[in-house]
């Protein structure tokens, strides 16, 4: 029993080793037939259609539109190409003006050049399209922008500044709920986390790609590379070959020789792993021949120095021509100027191994040597970059210290620029304000001066009757000086009243909250403001109507603030319908309209116009700080942003609703709960 146990067993052991030898010896002929059928790419059918396209296209946007998409794909294919339709796609676009075609077309010109390893450049396009995007609040193009940094970043093996950028990038896109874009941003997490030797973290990131299906048209065979790569530094090659394959699938059909040269480098150090050295090197051709197909200078590196270590001291002749390859495409992309050390030192190798063909403990002792020699080489030379290295580090971070520096200086001049805008806005209303409080003062003051004049007439003509005798004629002219005298008392309580509301409106405000009336206040700020605006302009009138609902009562509110709210819509109106009125002549009827409401646990207070109203495109921008339709010299863009924050701060709401050439109402929502 134990004897037929033991011969299952090895049995089984002998089936998984010859599966194990099996699938190592049929995975090259399968790539081979799958290589046949891409091994010359030519232009894609999506390219020729694109071309078509463009022959046919008929507006400016849709020509630039498709010179930026032959450029993408032909990124994979032609480097040549692909920068060629770029570079007339970006002219194009700062011919007419295309801001933030502009903007997408650098960060895509951006990708050719760090294929080429340009890397300074790519990233000087980068940093201008980041800038305009920025200030244009383009957030696509802002992702964008972050996304091809961190890429670069990676290049260049400084992988925190990197994961920073990248993390930005799926941040924004996860907000903005464009989850393909939020895919390619986890991939190139992973391929950084996978460069880092962070597999976890890796794999992590690729898990949250892989779940994004409608991303798989170009990052599929992306995500099965670094899931490849992932396995293989755990040692489960037979999983990473699998994955591989899967890649290479994907990467054939998608016409994509960067990603064929990178997949076909990661079986390549399977292989090598696995002592398998002639498909080893097999692949590693595979992967050269891609990577100098489409220009891929890292590709070309990888695979370069792959071929260097395979053939080395066996084919000595084929591993100096690809280490030489390597080296000198490595010193165009990081500027290291060893190819002429590294010529000689293997020279030196070949000719010492002729030599000692004849005396082989001779060529021992030499190789001692020669390899001490190599030591010593390398290691002054990697001093050498490393100690350039760190006097480049140090002059970028002068370089950044002083940027930083000019940065803080400009931010408080602005934000000093912009305190001093905001106490113009406020002084502007103030101006509004006194000038209709002037002339509500002005008819007060009129019936003081006249009843004044008139009772002093009155005393002179009671005195003379008191000299004639005739007391009931003298009582009566005093009962006139009296009834004269209520009316002064009146009047001049109505001006004091006006100038006690006028110290109050002006005054900064305390922060405290004060039952109001909200009727009232709105009712006399559209008073002061119509009077204001009369005062500046004779010849302006409107129809001032007013609905109020007398259920709402007071409200806790702060007035000063509150007020000048109301004000600047009003004033906002006003503006509206003499634009409006200038256009359109007597024939139009300037109206302001303004009511409350309270609806449930809100009080609402709406300023309607019969004006131009809003243009839609601009509706969502007039909250913003600065933003302003009206000429220069008119307005500071000011007044709705310090409306929207001060109802903000009441827990309220400020919205607008508009119709083009009939009109806009802005209404305020107030809460009237927890105000007391």
């Amino acid at each position: 029993m134990m004897k037929h146990y033991l011969k299952t067993l090895m049995t089984v052991l002998l089936l998984k080793k010859y599966l194990h030898i099996a699938f190592f010896i049929f995975l090259p002929a399968f790539c081979i037939s799958q290589e046949k059928q891409s091994i010359d790419p030519v232009e894609t059918k999506e390219i020729d259609s694109l071309k078509q396209q463009l022959i046919l296209a008929k507006n400016d946007s849709g020509r630039l539109f498709i010179m930026e998409r032959i450029g993408f794909n032909y990124e994979a294919l032609n480097i040549d190409s692909s920068m060629k339709y770029t570079l007339a796609a970006l002219a194009y676009a700062r011919k007419h003006g295309y801001v933030q075609a502009e903007a997408r077309v650098m960060a895509s010109l951006s990708f050719a050049l760090r294929q080429q390893g340009k890397f300074a450049e790519a990233m000087d396009l980068l940093f201008k399209s980041l800038k305009t995007a920025l200030e244009n609040n383009f957030t696509y193009d802002i992702a964008r922008a972050y996304r091809r940094l961190g890429i670069i970043y990676s290049d260049l093996e400084n992988f925190p500044k990197a994961v920073a950028y990248l993390l930005e990038a799926a941040d924004i896109d996860k907000k903005s709920s464009n989850n393909r874009n939020a895919a390619i941003d986890h991939v190139f997490l992973g391929e950084a986390y996978d460069r880092m030797n962070k597999l976890d973290s890796a794999a992590l990131h690729i898990d949250i790609a892989f779940k994004e299906k409608d991303a798989f048209d170009l990052l599929a065979p992306d995500i099965y590379n670094i899931r490849g790569n992932i396995q293989a530094k755990k040692k489960n090659y037979m999983q990473a070959l699998s994955l591989y394959k899967e890649g290479i699938n994907l990467a054939q059909k998608n016409n994509d020789l960067v990603v064929s040269s990178k997949i076909y480098a990661g079986i390549s150090v399977v292989f090598s792993k696995t002592n398998k050295r002639d498909s080893a090197i097999f692949y590693a051709l595979k992967a050269f021949e891609y990577g100098k197909k489409v220009s891929y200078k890292k590709g070309i590196i990888l695979a370069g120095n792959l071929l260097s270590e395979l053939y080395g001291s066996l084919q000595p002749t084929e591993a100096l021509t690809y280490y030489k390859i390597a080296a000198t495409t490595k010193d165009s992309l990081f500027g290291v100027n060893n190819i002429q050390t590294i010529q000689d030192l293997v020279a030196r190798e070949e000719a010492r191994q002729k030599e000692l063909e004849d005396a082989q403990v001779s060529y021992r002792n030499k190789l001692k040597l020669y390899g001490l020699i190599a030591g010593l080489v390398v290691l002054v030379v990697t001093t050498f970059i490393l100690y350039r290295n760190n006097r480049h580090k140090q002059k970028a971070n002068v370089l950044l210290q002083q940027q930083k520096e000019k940065i803080e200086a400009t931010l408080n001049e602005l934000k000093s620029t912009q305190a001093q805008l905001i106490q113009s806005e406020k002084m502007a209303s103030l101006g509004e304000l006194t000038a209709g409080i002037a002339h509500e003062i002005q008819n007060p003051l009129n019936f003081v001066n006249n009843f004044s004049e008139v009772s002093n007439e009155l005393i002179v003509e009671m005195n003379d009757e008191l000299d004639k005798g005739d007391i009931d004629e003298a009582k009566t002219i005093a009962l006139d000086i009296k009834q004269n005298l209520e009316k002064i008392n009146h009047h001049g309580k109505r001006v004091d009243a006006i100038v006690k509301g006028m110290l109050q409106h002006s005054q900064t405000s305390t922060g405290k909250k004060e039952l109001t009336d909200i009727n009232k206040l709105a009712d006399e700020y559209l008073r002061l403001a119509y009077h204001g605006l009369r005062a500046k302009d004779k010849s302006f009138n409107a129809t001032l109507k007013t609905d109020f609902d007398e259920t709402i009562g007071n409200i806790n509110i702060i007035p000063q603030d509150i007020g000048r709210v109301i004000l600047n819509l009003i004033n906002n109106a006003f503006y509206a319908v003499t634009e409006k009125a200038k256009q359109q002549g007597a024939d139009f009827e300037p109206t302001v309209s303004i009511n409350t409401k309270k609806t449930g646990d809100k009080v609402e207070v709406s300023v309607k116009d019969n004006g131009n109203g809003i243009p839609q495109k601009i509706l969502d921008k007039i909250f913003q700080p600065f933003f302003t339709t009206k000429p220069t010299g008119q307005g500071t863009g000011l007044g709705l942003s310090l409306a929207y924050d001060i109802i903000k701060a009441h827990g309220g709401e400020l919205k607008a609703e508009t119709k083009e050439n009939e009109g806009a109402t802005f209404i305020i929502q107030l809460p009237t709960k927890n105000n007391a």
